[in-house]
C-alpha cells in the first residue's frame, strides 16, 4: 500500500495568538487538500510553540547560582541556562558547548528544546516547547474533525539528535488520535517465529518521514499530511514513548 506525504503549502509565518488549526484548514482547502479518515497530520513544534506564545526574552531572565555555574562550565549564556533549567527535571550531561537534559515531559534532548533558530530577529529571544504537546495535538485534531468530519491523528514533531548516531531526525513529542507504539510481540516473523520484544515507534517513524519534506533549515513546510500509513487509533500520549528510568541502561 503506497504512502503519500503532502506538505500543506502557503502557511504564513505564525505569530502568538494565531488560530493554527484554522490556518491549517484554510491553507489545505486553498490547495485542494482534503483531510480523510486515517490521515496523519504532522505539525512542527516550532509553529505550535509560536502560536501558543512560548517566547522568552532573555534579558528578563535572572540566572540562579546553579545556572551561572553551568554557564561557566559550558560557555553558554547564564540567562539561557536558567531557561533550560526551568524547562528540565534533570541535567544529564554538561560540557563545553553542550547541555543534555531530561525535559519536564520526560524525554532526553539538548537544551530542553530551548531554541534560537527561526525565532524573531535576534538572539535575545528563545522559543520553548509547547507546555503540553499532547494537548496541542488534540486541539488541532479535534478542530479539524469538527470542521471536516475526518477522524485523523495528529503528531507534534521536533528535531532531535541521538546519543549514538550523527544526524538530526524528526521525532514525536506530542500525539493525538493514535497509539504512538505498535506492539508486534506475539506476531509471527517471516519464518513463523513469534516476535518476543518488537515494539515499533510508529509516531517517531511518521515524524521522521514528515521531516523529509519539512526540512531542517529554510524549507518552510511546517505541516505535512501523511496518507496511507498504518497505525493503531486511540487517544495516545507522549509518555508511551518514554523509556522508564528503571530500564535505562546508560544513564
Amino acid at each position: 500500500m503506497p504512502i503519500e506525504l503532502i506538505a500543506i503549502p502557503a502557511l504564513p509565518l505564525i505569530e502568538p495568538g494565531d488560530d493554527l488549526p484554522g490556518l491549517l484548514l484554510s491553507c489545505a482547502s486553498a490547495a485542494g487538500i482534503e483531510f480523510r479518515n486515517g490521515d496523519v497530520l504532522v505539525v512542527a513544534q516550532k509553529i505550535v510553540s509560536k502560536a501558543e506564545d512560548r517566547f522568552v526574552y532573555l534579558p528578563d531572565v535572572v540566572p540562579s547560582a546553579e545556572a551561572i555555574a553551568i554557564a561557566q562550565k559550558t560557555g553558554k549564556d547564564p540567562q539561557l541556562v536558567e531557561v533550560i533549567l526551568q524547562e528540565s527535571d534533570e541535567i544529564i550531561r554538561a560540557r563545553p558547548g553542550l547541555i543534555i537534559t531530561e525535559h519536564r515531559r520526560g524525554f532526553i534532548s539538548a537544551n530542553a528544546g530551548v531554541d534560537h533558530s527561526n525565532v524573531r530577529g535576534n538572539d535575545q529571544w528563545v522559543l520553548l516547547l509547547p507546555e503540553d504537546p499532547d494537548a496541542s495535538a488534540e486541539r488541532i485534531r479535534s478542530t479539524i474533525k469538527i470542521a471536516t468530519g475526518a477522524d485523523l491523528a495528529v503528531i507534534v514533531s521536533d528535531s532531535h539528535g541521538r546519543a549514538w548516531r550523527l544526524g538530526t531526525v524528526g521525532i514525536a513529542i506530542g500525539v493525538a488520535g493514535m497509539r504512538p507504539l505498535t506492539d508486534l510481540r506475539g506476531e509471527a516473523d517471516l519464518t513463523g517465529r513469534a516476535l518476543q520484544a518488537t515494539l515499533v515507534g510508529t509516531a517517531d517513524e511518521l515524524a521522521a518521514a514528515a521531516s523529509l519534506l519539512m526540512g531542517q533549515a529554510s524549507e518552510g513546510n511546517p505541516a505535512v499530511l501523511i496518507r496511507g500509513a498504518e497505525y493503531t487509533p486511540g487517544q495516545g500520549s507522549l509518555q508511551e514513548l518514554i523509556r522508564p528510568k528503571e530500564t535505562d541502561q546508560f544513564r
